[in-house]
């Protein structure tokens, strides 16, 4: 640049601040200036002035954006073998100070590219790195794929960082697809070596209306004593595929897996087409000897999907009842003075106005019970305002409201239960039992009713629910059993109430399953001494040692007389123990984890057990009235990236957590 003879250009080299190196430092006398290197623009300089205002002109400086990132692109098309140094996109390491945000602790898997780097001050920028973390953004927050193609998203990154090559929808599909490939390796190998079995649960999404995914997800408890669960599989099928093909589906999924001689149990929803499915994989794997206890506890049904359809029938028989109660409460908040003349009858009733009107949400259940629940506590206002506004008329009579009161006491113990079962994250198989049992009682109860109305809803339900308890009583009392809190008390005090007289011989089928089941995880323990132990003691040898050992039958003479004197197993030390005393924080998983030296081949039993879902659903879809339905946006792409998406997702997100 020019400058006058009275000017003259000071040594910046001893100034701190990284924007010097965009501007010269001129002085004029006892003034000093700043002049920009690329627009040539006149600054204050003086050492009072800071840089702050430098700073900015460098951000709005457009020569300089546009001419020296341009100059820096190019010389990365032409050497992209090469690390440049791009030292006017320092940040300012004064103000980096002042935001203490760090980012040292996100790790994120190092890829190998042939793209070249790009110094940026002393981090490298790598073009793969970055598409990279591009894809697992989108795959872990589920954003459209489209997104790289969005306007405002492009002029974002484009400011952001100039040296990253955008992605088009194809390249992050293949992105995608790629992570997802790596992650299922990384999901392969830990099922892999998995010393535990493998319970398996199904479900049915809708896309559109001539298509669907089948979505498979293990769920097992891992040599840490930690539950798990992975989803394997998402799977396009057209709903109208018989159980036949849709066995044979899953089927070629697990051996793709290789965990099909690792299952355990299979959780579904209730329906025949499942059933139907369940019974053919059961059976296909049965033949194959690859289900212990043949199978005996692999059929299994998600206990909230039962509750989810008992809801229904509830809702349906009140469904006239609920649309009084919903229009009533629209009418008393249609106006301000309809609310205020309804709050003066409350007060004239007596009603306690702790509890707020609402209206519900139809598609999710427990709102509707919510509103239930308060409406009835308003019932004498209610009828107190139909008596004083003549343009009220849509009251519910008496008969209505007392029916009402008797189903909402339905709903509240469902609604209790379904919060149990969701309280936690990954619930373990041992909380079930005694939450259904008591619905079990329940129903037993509301079929006693002396209203015919709601006798006959309670009979409809519960016929529903004796199916589910025909198909899952063995495996929730098993559950129960495995909980050292309860054993088999849990059973005993319950049974009687539910079988009457005929509660011995269910206690005794229950005993019985508990022992087949651990003989048959002795069977396959490498503890058991009854087999290849055996052998290696008394058989083995090498080198013509058994010929010279004179007391090899001394060992099968101990080995006989060992049997006869009943030696007690893990299961009986652990059932003849006192329980455990019960309290809130008692991790059942710690507890076998503690005692696993204890009981070596129960505790392996444990494991299969405890880690069988026996409800599926997560909370968000717990109280909803629909069906699955899977996003617009995602089923209009492929299947394969459907499927990568979705299972990546599942992964990325658990290693997370983890």
């Amino acid at each position: 640049m020019e400058i006058s003879e009275e000017a003259v250009i000071v040594n910046s080299s001893r100034l701190k601040s990284v924007v010097w190196n965009d501007f010269d430092r001129v002085k004029k006398g006892e003034t000093y200036t700043a002049v920009c290197r690329h627009c040539k623009k006149k600054l204050s300089g003086s050492s009072t002035s800071g840089t702050s205002h430098l700073r900015n002109h460098l951000i709005r400086c457009r020569r300089r954006s546009n001419h020296d990132v341009a100059q820096l692109l190019s010389v990365k098309g032409k050497k992209k073998e090469v690390t440049v140094a791009f030292t006017n996109y320092n940040f300012d390491q004064e103000q980096r100070k002042v935001e203490k945000h760090s980012l040292v602790h996100t790790r994120y898997e190092q890829e190998q590219t042939n793209d070249g780097a790009i110094a940026i001050c002393n981090s490298n920028f790598d073009n793969k790195r970055s598409r990279f973390d591009l894809a697992r953004m989108i795959i872990l927050h589920g954003y459209p794929l489209s997104m790289v193609e969005h306007v405002g998203f492009q002029l974002f990154v484009r400011n952001l960082q100039p040296l990253f090559e955008l992605a088009t929808f194809t390249r992050v599909e293949a992105d995608c697809i790629e992570i997802y490939q790596k992650e299922k390796q990384k999901v392969y190998e830990v099922l892999d070596k998995l010393s535990g079995k493998i319970s398996l649960s199904a479900d049915m999404l809708s896309a559109n209306e001539d298509s669907g995914y089948f979505s498979l997800t293990a769920h097992f408890i891992d040599d840490d004593w930690q539950l798990k669960k992975k989803t394997l599989s998402f799977i396009k099928v057209n709903p109208s595929h018989t159980g036949d093909v849709l066995s044979e589906v899953i089927m070629t999924n697990l051996m793709d897996w290789d965990i099909d001689r690792k299952l355990f149990s299979m959780t579904c929803d209730s329906s025949s087409t499942n059933e139907s499915i369940v019974v053919r994989i059961r059976d296909r794997l049965s033949q194959n000897r690859f289900l212990l206890c043949n199978g005996q506890l692999f059929d299994v049904r998600c206990a909230a999907n039962i509750i989810k359809l008992m809801v229904q029938d509830v809702l349906e028989a009140l469904s006239e009842v609920i649309h009084k109660i919903r229009e009533s409460i629209r009418y008393c908040r249609s106006s301000r003075a309809t609310q205020e003349k309804f709050n003066e009858v409350a007060q004239i009733a007596g009603v306690d106005g702790n509890n707020c009107l609402s209206h519900d949400n139809p598609l999710y259940w427990n709102s509707t019970y919510l509103m239930l629940e308060a409406a009835l506590g308003y019932k004498d206002a209610f009828s107190l305002l139909q008596e004083q506004d003549p343009l009220y008329k849509i009251c519910p009579s008496e008969v209505e409201w007392s029916r009402a009161s008797a189903i909402t006491s339905y709903l509240k113990l469902f609604f209790e239960v379904t919060n149990v079962f969701t309280g936690t994250k990954y619930p373990t198989a041992n909380i079930y039992f005694h939450e259904i049992c008591d619905i079990h009682l329940r129903l037993i109860e509301w079929c006693q009713n002396t209203d015919a109305y709601v006798s006959s809803l309670a009979l409809k339900t519960k016929t529903r629910f004796d199916e589910y308890w025909k198909n899952c009583s063995l495996a929730l009392a098993v559950a129960a059993i495995l909980d050292p809190r309860f054993k088999m008390k849990l059973v005993e005090y319950y049974y009687p109430q539910i079988y009457d007289s005929s509660s011995t011989d269910c206690i005794d089928i229950v005993s019985n399953c508990m022992k087949a089941l651990y003989n048959g995880h002795a069977i396959c323990s490498p503890l058991d001494s009854h087999g290849h132990g055996l052998a290696c003691q008394v058989g083995g040898g090498s080198g013509g040692i058994e010929s010279r050992d004179r007391l090899t039958g001394f060992d099968r003479f101990l080995h006989e007389t060992s049997q006869s004197q009943n030696t007690k197993s893990d299961l009986d030390k652990y059932l003849e123990e006192p329980l455990f005393p019960r309290n809130m924080d008692f991790s059942i998983l710690n507890w076998w984890k503690v005692h696993t030296p204890r009981y070596p081949i129960l505790s392996m039993m444990a494991r299969n057990i405890l880690g069988i879902p026996m409800s599926k659903v997560s909370i968000e879809t717990a109280f909803s009235t629909g069906d699955r339905m899977l996003d617009q946006r995602r089923s209009s792409l492929r299947p394969d990236t459907v499927q990568a998406l979705m299972c990546a997702q599942d992964w990325i997100r658990n290693d997370s957590e983890g």
